[in-house]
């Protein structure tokens, strides 16, 4: 998990959010939320802000949108309290019986897409094109060869089970790129009061104001829904749970832990704190019980003391992290019956819209869409849950009056 601590201020930093600021935010959110989670919740998950959820924070609601970054973690604020007020009533059984599993899928592997792409052209491999929107970069660049280097570098490191190979691989990237003087040593000190160039920042009023609701939704569906995902497969993998989420011991404190966790990240100054799957090579190590999260939340207090070299790592090396990322998200197509159309198509538009219209939320929308109106169509109204017409409905006036999210 340990890439996470170089990548997401890169991202941030791209939103105009002050680099050092958002590393302390990012190891204490990560901290608080793994802590929390084996001391409260007693399991061996660990937590962090999460790949795709910060990209769409950055590139999406800030830059695409034009909203200050102090808005959009009010955003993520309430988010983290809608989920939180949600597992408290019991509505979240109601919400998994709603979205389709295979929607689900969906929208995880159109997340990696989209995060993917980023990394493609932070790497300069792929560049706008006037005629064809997008073309291949130049190789000659330096700085896209680098990229290229340290792709491969980390897919072979993956490939080789290498424990950290992500992080590995920024960090054999950076090396190279110091060598040919690609990136440049920038002797500084950091200290603690950095974090509060972002802390106790989230502008709660302003985004009540601006009626971010479509914005909050995003946060709350991914970040709800990935933790389902990661629940699932961890628990299973530690062999403490079978396939249904119900199953899984202690679910009440574990999503209670992680809405608290993103309240706090937004707070802090980063995005929406979710469950890591990497958990799961602490539970192929042995880990049982919460003293595995715990201990990588200290680990994370204790990666500050590198906060004073993250500086160095240029956006050639961070890049190939967020496509092998990407990559590695997509696994998640092979949970989606591609045989029967009525749940291909629906499914497919949700992965595909996600990246191309630069936008989770247009993704979402038009997979319910499409899901909702094939079964009228088939005479299937029967087997689509009453809440899944009312988020189809309000995603149809959406699209007539309020424009696309982009």
């Amino acid at each position: 998990m340990a890439y996470i601590v170089v990548v997401n201020p890169g991202i941030f930093h791209d939103a105009g959010m002050p680099y050092a600021a958002v590393v302390w935010a990012t190891c204490l959110a990560a901290a608080f939320g793994s802590i929390a989670m084996g001391l409260f919740a007693r399991y061996p998950l660990a937590l962090a802000p999460g790949m795709g959820l910060n990209a769409y924070f950055a590139y999406t609601v800030v830059k695409g949108l034009g909203i200050p970054w102090q808005t959009a973690l009010g955003a993520i604020f309430l988010s983290g309290v809608a989920f939180l007020l949600l597992t408290l009533l019991g509505v979240r059984q109601v919400v998994i019986a709603t979205i389709p599993s295979e929607l689900y899928a969906a929208v995880s592997a159109g997340v990696g897409i989209f995060i993917a792409y980023i990394g493609l052209r932070n790497a300069g491999l792929v560049v706008p094109n006037a005629a064809t929107v997008l073309t291949l970069g130049n190789f000659r660049d330096p700085h896209v060869a680098l990229a290229c280097f340290g792709l491969i570098v980390t897919a072979v490191l993956l490939a080789r089970r290498i424990s950290a190979a992500i992080l590995i691989g920024v960090l054999l990237t950076t090396a190279v790129a110091l060598i040919f003087g690609l990136t440049q040593w920038h002797a500084q000190t950091y200290h603690f009061s950095d974090v509060w160039a972002t802390a106790f920042h989230a502008d709660i009023r302003s985004s009540v104001r601006l009626g971010l609701v479509e914005v909050v939704f995003v946060f709350l569906f991914v970040d709800f829904f990935d933790n389902v995902g990661t629940l699932v497969a961890v628990s299973r993998k530690a062999g403490l749970a079978r396939a249904s989420v119900n199953e899984i011991p202690r679910l009440n404190r574990i999503l209670l832990t992680d809405s608290a966790a993103t309240v706090v990240s937004s707070l802090l100054g980063t995005s929406t704190v979710v469950s890591y799957v990497e958990s799961a090579a602490g539970v192929s190590a042995g880990g049982r019980s919460g003293v595995t999260a715990v201990v990588v939340g200290l680990l994370f207090l204790l990666s500050l003391a590198a906060v004073p070299v993250l500086a160095v790592v240029p956006s050639a090396a961070s890049a190939p992290a967020l496509i092998v990322v990407g990559s590695l998200m997509m696994s998640s197509v092979a949970d989606i019956e591609w045989t029967d159309a009525a749940i291909a198509i629906p499914a497919f538009l949700t992965l595909l819209m996600i990246p191309l219209t630069y936008s989770i939320a247009n993704g979402i929308a038009c997979g319910f869409v499409a899901f909702v109106l094939i079964r009228l169509c088939l005479g299937r109204w029967r087997d689509v849950h009453w809440l899944m017409y009312v988020l189809t409905a309000l995603f149809l006036v959406r699209f007539m009056y309020l424009g696309g999210l982009s």
